[in-house]
């Protein structure tokens, strides 16, 4: 398969997976997903998304990057880990795992959800039903 035809594979893959979660597949969402599921499981940050964006000749604002990792992450395309008030990462694995993140590199990595347990976790609120429940190890090289 030449590269091409390998593109518009790609891009029919895309705007299908893009449909079945009731995504409209515009032009910018078809080639931010393509960006972001090229490259296997990863965790990236809107920020990164948009360098790479910008470095792959797609005209996008960071604020439509911001709009669409929501918008994927409301569609269950995407996981939001929260590092920090401050930090935030999408996950394109949305299976049931945990995370490490390594201080000093800011990088966040899997951990199977098979091998974390947790005995005990508070009753919802009335009215309210536990969703899923995130556990980050922060982690650091050893001094």
């Amino acid at each position: 398969m030449n590269k091409h035809m390998a593109t518009q594979s790609a891009s029919k893959d895309v705007t299908d997976i893009l449909r079945t979660a009731g995504l409209r597949p515009t032009r910018q969402r078809v080639s931010l997903a393509e960006l972001l599921y090229s490259k296997g499981d990863r965790h990236i940050s809107a920020e990164l998304l948009h360098e790479e964006a910008v470095a792959a000749d797609v005209p996008v604002s960071l604020a439509t990057v911001y709009n669409t990792l929501h918008q994927f992450t409301e569609a269950g395309l995407l996981r939001e880990v929260a590092i920090d008030g401050n930090k935030t990462y999408f996950d394109t694995n949305v299976s049931d795992h945990h995370h490490f993140f390594i201080e000093g590199e800011n990088r966040v990595i899997d951990i199977p959800g098979e091998v974390v347990g947790i005995d005990k976790i508070p009753s919802a609120p009335e009215g309210m039903e536990v969703v899923r429940v995130d556990v980050v190890v922060r982690i650091r090289e050893k001094s």
